[in-house]
């Protein structure tokens, strides 16, 4: 497990926030996994799902108690970026902000290197 995260991917206070009351409302662990699929309408899509430990090979990150889980071939997609949760008129999300990514969409779920 890579311990030095914080130079890899982040996770802000807000997403770690939103993290901590997810988990609690499902009796999980504060653990937020990020991983990257094929798909979307720009070639690559974020998944977010709740982890009940880190896998052999994950990077973890951790903020305020929360932690960020990336599998290895993920963690070459998104490398350097930070995880949010923003609110907003259109809805509450993750959000990823990927210095990786050569375009996204509107949704700001998928993106394209």
């Amino acid at each position: 497990m890579d311990l030095e995260a914080a130079e890899t991917i982040t996770l802000t206070p807000s997403a770690a926030k939103r993290v901590a009351a997810i988990a609690s409302r499902q009796g999980k662990p504060a653990i937020l996994r990020l991983s990257v699929e094929g798909g979307g309408c720009s070639g690559f899509q974020y998944r977010f799902g709740l982890a009940d430990a880190p896998e052999p090979g994950d990077t973890l990150a951790q903020t305020d108690g929360v932690s960020l889980v990336v599998d290895e071939m993920s963690l070459d997609l998104v490398r350097g970026s930070a995880v949010d949760f923003v609110e907003s008129l259109g809805g509450a999300a993750f959000q990823v902000t990927n210095p990786n990514a050569a375009s996204g969409c509107g949704c700001g779920s998928s993106f394209s290197v």
